[in-house]
């Protein structure tokens, strides 16, 4: 059995300076950067969703970034087994992964694995995609919660994806998701992480949001998003995301540039409580204050790596 490779996970909310982080460790520790969001898997999506800039790639090796068109479906079984390749190709070059990013699902599945349920059903999806549309995901999550109420549970009513599947589950296999959640899954093997969590108060976060939300607009979203709806659909699943589906309500009349603002930065502060919430509930996440100044920050995140590979290379 090959000894346990060390590797880095950061984890944190939107706007909590994850990916500056991520990039400072990589190249104090000579590794390379795995993206764990969701998001910055499509092409073009770039100002929407703060992907690390060119110059930034070009310091470290990013991987997961840019692989899909906004049109395209991706789930997080894709998700595991590309990841999973590109924590091979990095560990077969003698560097250190660092997995960044704030998309805790697709974070699960890379490490732990996932649940062997039933394969996608798109007829049912079609359907319950209709339902969604017309009288809202509210309704389709009340009809989750009478036959898988733990589910129902953890999942937000707005959550439209999540509910699909999740009722997608039980009405495909007649058992509910948290049953299929407790069986074997294909945990991934050979490597030992620490895991930090970047914390800031929640008027903090909220502040650096709304104001990167003001910086997303002035630096050009609008057109990022106008030159995308051009080439793809306006319904394509990447359009979903926060930001986007406000601006193309801007582009369709449905509500003023004022309110596509507000509204995004709104959705975003509800979206990092989520992924807080998320994150809390792993108790090996070391949580370090991300209020601080940068160099801080960087400085104590430094000593907890520095101290953790020095630890694995006793072992």
């Amino acid at each position: 059995m090959r000894k346990p490779y060390p590797g880095i996970v950061i984890v944190g909310p939107t706007a909590s300076g994850k990916s500056r982080l991520g990039i400072f460790l990589a190249i104090r520790f000579n590794g390379e950067i795995l993206s764990c969001d969701a998001l910055q898997l499509y092409r073009r999506m770039d100002i929407g969703t703060a992907k690390v800039t060119a110059p930034d790639r070009e310091q470290v090796p990013h991987h997961m970034l840019d692989l899909l068109d906004p049109s395209e479906e991706f789930s997080a079984g894709s998700f595991q087994d590309l990841a999973r390749k590109s924590l091979e190709g990095i560990r077969g070059r003698g560097h250190i992964p660092f997995v960044v990013g704030g998309t805790g699902f697709y974070l699960r599945a890379l490490l732990e694995g996932l649940f062997d349920g039933p394969s996608r059903e798109e007829t049912l999806r079609a359907r319950m995609r209709i339902i969604i549309e017309r009288k809202g995901p509210k309704v389709l999550h009340r009809a989750l919660e009478r036959v898988d109420p733990h589910s129902a549970g953890r999942i937000a009513e707005a959550d439209g994806d999540r509910i699909i599947r999740a009722y997608e589950i039980y009405l495909a296999s007649g058992r509910t998701m948290s049953w299929w959640q407790q069986q074997p899954r294909n945990t991934l093997q050979g490597y030992r992480w620490l895991k930090i969590g970047i914390h800031l108060p929640r008027p903090t976060l909220y502040e650096r949001i709304n104001a990167r939300v003001d910086e997303m607009f002035q630096r050009g979203f609008l057109e990022e998003v106008k030159t995308l709806t051009a080439l793809h659909s306006e319904n394509s699943p990447a359009f979903k995301a926060i930001g986007y589906r406000q601006a193309i309500d801007y582009f369709n009349g449905k509500r003023s540039l004022e309110e596509a603002v507000e509204d995004t930065k709104k959705e975003s502060r509800r979206y990092a409580k989520r992924q807080m919430t998320w994150f809390r509930r792993d108790p090996d996440i070391r949580w370090i204050e991300g209020a601080c100044e940068k160099e801080n920050l960087e400085a104590r995140a430094e000593d907890l790596v520095e101290k953790y590979l020095q630890e694995v290379g006793r072992q």
